[in-house]
Formats: structure tokens, sequence, C-alpha cells
């Protein structure tokens, strides 16, 4: 035991020993840091407002000095801007700036308050660190370099107009019949922005340069015309012809052409080129007045009924409508010309009829005659045979749909001397005078009885002025008040084909017989028509009127009008179907007394108890 104690006492000692080397140390290191602080900041204090200890700029120690020692210093030092050569080049011509020039300026203040910045930013433990490191590894200051753009390019933009050449079309120019071709022109700039962006590589590294300044090229739409001026003269060589089926070709002389020639350019995939187009206004102005002659409706085909087989027989083709597309026929005349033609067809919009040629009874539902009446025309000249034809022969085979309201006036059209009409006696205010048409309201006069005893509804009708023999003759005759007028395009017949079947009309002249025939085909729906008519308010006509007609020999006398007494008379129409009422008419006519008139010779005797003209004057 005593040796254990003994032992143990020499290694007491020895802590102890340690602990207080322990103490020291660490007090010497607070006093090192201590008297590190007091140092740095102590230089703090000493270099306040100044650049602390290490910091250089441009080679320049910059320690000790104030931001104006600063700037001065690095002014002396940093001559880039006023010093440095740039040098741009296109081809033979060379132009050559100090970077100031071009906008290029050094921040110098900037830099010296950088300078003065270092060691005060932030924390002041990042301050302290930033300190000591600047005076044991040196603290840099970079150049800071300022490139103003917009001095860069008014620089710039002064050269390229030195060099800058003009984009110039080609073009082409008509002088009477001969078209000629100007070449274009390439145009070119500089291209300010990626000169710039070249120059700011050794701007930035404070460089020298020598640059070929990056041009642009302006290249124009089209360079060369050539090409479409042969075209153009091709064009000219001859007349260009426009054709449509059933139509005299229109003909465009050469001069004609010339004058409405238009050059338009017209872009492609990857390039641009003239076209030769011909003035729309013009070429319009030619088109419009040709729409009606051009135009066509759609007609359906034309049929009789044939009674003994009860099929249709046709006798007419279907007529395909069409409408003329002006805008589609400059497009097309513009693309013909253009490939070197010489004659283009116009463009339509076609249209098929309703009913075609291969059309049956049975489609159409017609299976029997549903109406069939006559008027009689003894007497007649052969002027107005010739307007009864005429005007009869435009409904012979036509067809009326199920629920279509036909209009007379609008199948008959133009009633002239060029489409088949004769001059011939018509009613013309109080007086019945020579007229194109005379003898047309038989025709719609037998048209409105067929409709009336076929029990269809009558939507339109006009009766004469006066009572007409030619409509009350003849075996079958209802009498007065069976009449309708028509003059196109003001007065008109129309009726509707109530039924669910289509209508088939077929008129026949007969010559001999002085008689017209008007048939309605289509499959009777069981209605009936009964009527009966009243007659009142009966005048007797004026006596004769005499008139002088010096032109006439002496003792002739030619009546020009008829006499007719006046009255009024009323139809009622019931029609029928099944017991049911379908419609009920009223017809009344009022018609007016009518003065025979003659005319006679110089020198004529003429009977008693007639007005003369002049005695009535």
């Amino acid at each position: 035991m005593e040796s254990l104690r003994t032992l143990a006492k020499p290694q007491s000692k020895q802590r102890i020993w340690i602990t207080r080397t322990a103490q020291v140390a660490f007090m010497a290191c607070v006093a090192l840091f201590i008297s590190s602080f007091a140092f740095l900041f102590a230089v703090r204090l000493f270099y306040i407002g100044r650049a602390l200890p290490g910091v250089h700029a441009a080679g320049v120690n910059l320690s000790g000095m104030n931001q104006s020692q600063i700037e001065a210093a690095l002014k002396e030092t940093l001559t880039y801007s006023q010093s440095g050569m740039i040098v741009l080049r296109d081809g033979d011509n060379i132009w050559s700036a100090n970077p100031i020039e071009l906008g290029v300026v050094i921040d110098i203040p900037a830099m010296a308050r950088r300078a003065v910045e270092v060691g005060r930013q932030g924390s002041l433990a990042d301050q302290f660190q930033e300190q000591i490191e600047a005076w044991r590894q040196s603290r840099k200051i970079p150049a800071i370099i300022l490139f103003d753009h917009v001095v860069g390019e008014y620089y710039l933009n002064g050269i390229s107009q030195e060099i800058e050449l003009p984009s110039i079309e080609a073009s082409l120019s008509v002088q009477g019949l001969d078209v000629t071709a100007s070449p274009g022109q390439i145009g070119r700039q500089v291209d300010i922005e990626s000169t710039l962006s070249a120059l700011s590589v050794p701007i930035s590294n404070f460089h020298d340069a020598d640059l070929e300044l990056v041009i642009q090229d302006l290249p124009p739409e089209v360079l060369d015309a050539s090409e479409q001026a042969a075209v153009a003269n091709e064009l000219l060589s001859e007349p260009l012809r426009l054709t449509a089926e059933g139509a005299d070709p229109l003909t465009f002389e050469s001069q004609e052409l010339a004058d409405m020639l238009r050059f338009e350019i017209v872009e492609n995939e990857d390039s641009a080129a003239y076209a030769l187009i011909l003035d729309g206004g013009k070429m319009t102005a030619v088109l419009d007045p040709l729409i009606p002659e051009l135009d066509r409706d759609p007609e359906n085909a034309r049929f009789i009924f044939n009674d003994d087989a009860g099929e249709l027989d046709l006798i007419a083709p279907a007529i395909i409508g069409r409408t003329l597309d002006v805008n589609a026929t400059l497009s097309s005349i513009h693309n013909d010309i253009n490939l070197g033609k010489h004659e283009s067809p116009l463009v339509f919009v076609y249209e098929d009829p309703q009913i075609g040629d291969d059309a049956t009874a049975e489609e159409l539902g017609i299976s029997e005659p549903v109406s069939d009446v006559e008027t009689y025309f003894s007497g007649s000249s052969p002027s107005r045979i010739q307007n009864i034809k005429t005007a009869s022969s435009a409904f012979h085979g036509l067809l009326v749909a199920p629920g279509e309201t036909l209009s007379m006036s609008e199948v008959l059209g133009d009633i002239s001397l060029d489409s088949g009409y004769a001059e011939a006696l018509i009613i013309y205010g109080d007086r019945t005078i020579k007229g194109v048409g005379g003898g047309v309201c038989q025709v719609s006069t037998t048209l409105f009885r067929a409709v009336f005893f076929g029990g269809y509804p009558i939507v339109e009708r006009h009766p004469h002025a006066y009572r007409v023999g030619y409509y009350e003759s003849g075996s079958g005759s209802p009498g007065p008040g069976f009449d309708a007028a028509v003059f196109v395009p003001v007065v008109d017949l129309k009726f509707t084909n109530d039924s669910e079947n289509w209508l088939l009309l077929e008129t026949y002249v007969y010559n001999n017989e002085k008689k017209l025939e008007w048939k309605f085909y289509s499959t009777s729906d069981g209605r009936e028509v009964n009527y009966y008519s009243d007659i009142t308010d009966e005048i007797e006509a004026p006596k004769d009127l005499y008139k002088l007609n010096e032109d006439l020999d002496k003792g002739k006398k030619v009546q020009i009008d008829y006499r007719v007494d006046g009255m009024t008379v009323t139809v009622y129409r019931t029609v029928t179907r099944a017991g049911e009422v379908l419609y009920q008419d009223t017809i009344r006519t009022r018609y007016l007394p009518w003065q025979a008139v003659w005319e006679y010779g110089p020198g004529t005797k003429l009977p008693k108890d007639v007005i003369i003209e002049d005695e009535e004057d």
C-alpha cells in the first residue's frame, strides 16, 4: 500500500503542469486574437475613406488612395477607349475608329468605388476576412467596360450609308404590243447587330480589332422578269378567245389585251415571280353584260303522256342550269394566259334539273288525264294564230311539281318579234289595236279553264276589259266570265298544283278546226268541280264610231273594233273530294260595254244613227 501511494504522487504533479500549460496557451491565443483584432481595426481606422492594403487595378497599387486619387491614377493607365484602334473593312474600303467613337468607355468611377468598398461590405467577420485576403493575396479590381450600342449603331449607320445599295425589283413595261423586262438589283446594307456582336469580343478584352463588316444582302422579290416578258409577248401575238358551250366566242384583240394587261408579284414556295393578269374591273365590265345570255335556269325534261302505253315519251331533254362565275372565270383566264394559251373557257356553276330524261310516269305519279279543255279561234288572222302556237308551245310537255305555283308570265318570258311573236290585235286601254303578241290571251284563257275545271287553286287571274267573241264561241263554251288576260310581266295568271303528284301539261293547236286544246295529266285524287254563273248589270254598247282614214279609198269602210254589251258575271266554284269541300271560289268579272269602231275613206257615205269622230269632238 505504501508503495502504491509513492507511485501516485508524481502523476498528480504532471497533470497539474499540463493544465497550467494549456491555460497559458489559451491566454496567449486570446491575447493574440485581441491584438490582431486591434491591429486590423487600427488599420481600418487609418484607411478610412481609402483603399485598404492589397487592393490593385490595372497594375496600379491603390492602397491608401481615396476615390478621387484612384480615378486619377486609373485614367492615366486605362486609355484603351482613346488609344485603341478598331479597323472595319468592306472589300477595299477601310474605316478606322477609336473604341470611344463606337461607344466604348471604361467606367473608372465605378472601379474606384469598388476598390474603396473592398473589406467594407457584409458582416464584420466578412469584412475582416476580405481585408486579410486582400493584404495577403492582393485583390484585383476588374476593369468595367461599357459598350453603348446606340453610339455604335450610329457610327455603323454612317458607314452603311456609304456602301448600301437599294433593293430594286425587276419590272415589266408595255409599249404598244411589246413587253420589255428591266432587271432587278440585289440590295446590301451593314448588318449592324451582327457587326456590334463581333466587336464585343475584342473590346471586352481591350484588344484592337481588324474585322470585316457583316453585310446583309437584300434580294428583291423578283430579280429577273425576262421569262414573264416572253410569256406576255406571246399573249399579245394573237387575240384571246373566251369560250362557252352554246355561245359564240368572246374575242379580245391584241391591243385590247395590251390595254388591260397588268403584272402582279406572286409568292411561290421558295421564290416569287410576276404573273400576268388582266384588269379585273375592265374584264368584269365586259363579262357582266353577258350574264343574262350566258346564264340559264335548269329545265326539266319535257314529255307527253302515251295513252296507249301508259308511259312518258321524251320530247325535249333536260337542260342543266348554269351561272357564270365571274371571279372563277378571271382566275381561270389568268392561269391560262400565264401558260401561254390563247383560248380560255368561261367558268360556270352548274345546277342539275329536278327531272331528268329517264323519269317515268310511275315515279312522277302520272297515269291519266285530269283536265281537258278546248277554245276556238275561228276568224283569227295568221298573225294571231302564229302567236297562239308560239305561246302554247312554251307549255307543251311542261311539268309542275307537287306544291309548285306556276306563273304563266314566267314561263312565257319575253314576248317580242325576236322570240317568235307577230303583231296582231290586242286590247290596249279603251281600244283594240295592233301589238306584238295578240292571241296570247287565247292561251291564257284556255289554261285558266283547264285549271278551273281541274279543281286546282287559282292564285292570280285578271279578266279582259270587255267580252271577246273567241272565248265564247265553239261547242262546250261555258260562256262569259271564263277568260284570263296576260300582259307580261304586269298581268299574270298563276295556279298551284296542290296534289301529291306531278302535273304534266300538253297543248295542241288544230289548224283545220281552229281549236286550241289544253290537257292536264296526273293521277286523280277524286276531286270534283261544281260551278254556276250569274249575269247582272247588263249595259248596252254605245253606237258605232266612225273615224276618217285618209289612206282608204272613197266608199271603203273597215271595222277595227266590235260591238259588245257590258255586264257583270259572277262565277261560283266548289271543289270537293269525298264529300269534303276543298275550295269555294267566287270569280267576279265586270265587262265594260264596248263600242264598234270603223274607219272610212274620204267621201264615203256613212250610215245614220252613228257617231262620227269629228262630231264627237
